[in-house]
This record gives structure tokens, sequence and C-alpha cells, in this order.
């Protein structure tokens, strides 16, 4: 960029507030799957925003690095919330709970201990995440219409490949194992909602089509 660009920039963040940027408070680093194509993943870094203990935010980037790209958008319900939704809306979400008892969602530099209440009440949410730019593809731009995400449900639908947990291991120094042992005494949701998690029922994903 121009030094004109950066003297503004700089001058933005000093007058402007940026509220909305500022209420960002954790950093969860997990891993997505495409729902039409569950042999591309991909990991995701998504900022989180709670608007309230029902319904939180997130801004998804492809690392966490300065020069991370905004991949997309999140949003996370209460299992509360979801059955609340009509069921052709449920099969556009996916459950937490393999997610976060198989040690696939992590705090990147936090313990386990510190964000425990958080992993149980993540581990009974909901997700629907638009990824809006393929850069696992080599997009140098946001192509295309929005890809549907979901969250791996278990070792023969969506396996997470062991190349990038090992990646994510070396980076934050994630024992897997040890993370994985002390997430064994979260609860799980009583049963996920059967509408949920629709491309693992149904071996059908979602893709959008412009006529």
């Amino acid at each position: 960029m121009s030094m004109g660009q950066h003297m503004l920039d700089r001058g933005a963040q000093m007058l402007q507030s940026l509220k909305p940027i500022k209420k960002m408070s954790q950093h969860v680093y997990t891993f997505a799957i495409y729902s039409h194509d569950i042999s591309r993943q991909i990991e995701t870094h998504h900022y989180i925003s709670k608007i309230n203990r029902d319904f939180l935010q997130c801004a998804v980037y492809d690392t966490d690095d300065s020069n991370g790209l905004y991949v997309g958008v999140e949003y996370i319900v209460s299992d509360e919330i979801f059955k609340s939704l009509p069921p052709e809306e449920q099969k556009l979400w996916h459950s937490h709970a393999n997610e976060v008892k198989s040690r696939l969602l992590v705090h990147p530099k936090v313990s386990e201990m510190l964000v425990k209440s958080e992993l149980e009440n993540l581990a009974k949410t909901y997700g629907k995440f638009w990824c809006t730019w393929q850069t696992d593809r080599g997009d140098r731009l946001p192509l295309g219409t929005p890809a549907l995400m979901m969250s791996p449900q278990d070792a023969k639908l969506g396996m997470i490949s062991p190349k990038l947990v090992e990646k994510r291991g070396v980076k934050f120094n994630i024992l897997t194992d040890a993370t994985k042992e002390s997430r064994v005494e979260i609860a799980e949701p009583e049963s996920i909602n059967p509408q949920a998690d629709y491309w693992k029922q149904h071996r059908k994903g979602f893709a959008i089509d412009i006529n």
C-alpha cells in the first residue's frame, strides 16, 4: 500500500471506535470440510464475538498471521435456539460435540483448564459456516458462490488429515493426545438433533447454483 493509505489507516484507528471488532474476545483454531466435497479440508481460525449466551458470530480466517485472509463467517447457536429453527434451515447446520471431544477445536496458547467451561458450552452448540473465499484451491480472489462447510463427525466421514493436525501441534506446541484425554469428561448433548449434520445422514452436501 502507499504511504498515504498507511497514514489513513493509522489515523482511522485513533479516531474511530471499531467497536464491533473490539468485541472479538476469543480465537479458536479448528478444521472444516466442504459439505459438497469432503476430501477438501482446511484449517480455520475463528475470531468470536458473543452476542449473548445463546448466540455467537465468528469472523473466519485461513491463518492467525497478520496477513491472514478473511475466508468466511460462522454463526453458532445454542441447542435451544437450534430446536426453534424450521427443519429445512436445520439442515444447513452442524453439531460441535465431536469437534470438541476429539480435540479438533482448540484455543491456542490458552490452558485447557481455563477454557473448560467454554468447551462444555460449545459441545452443545450448532454452527452454520459459509466459506466465501476458497484459498485452498489457489483462488487469489473470493470467486464463485459461498460454500457450506461442515464439522468432521467421525473417523470415516471427513476425517481430518493427520498432517494438518501435526502442523498445528508444532506451531502451538499442542499435544493432541493429552488434549483429547483432558476432554473425556466433557458432556455431550443427550442426543444430536437428527436434522443437523445433514450431509452425514444423507451423504449429500449443499452447493449453491446461480441461474
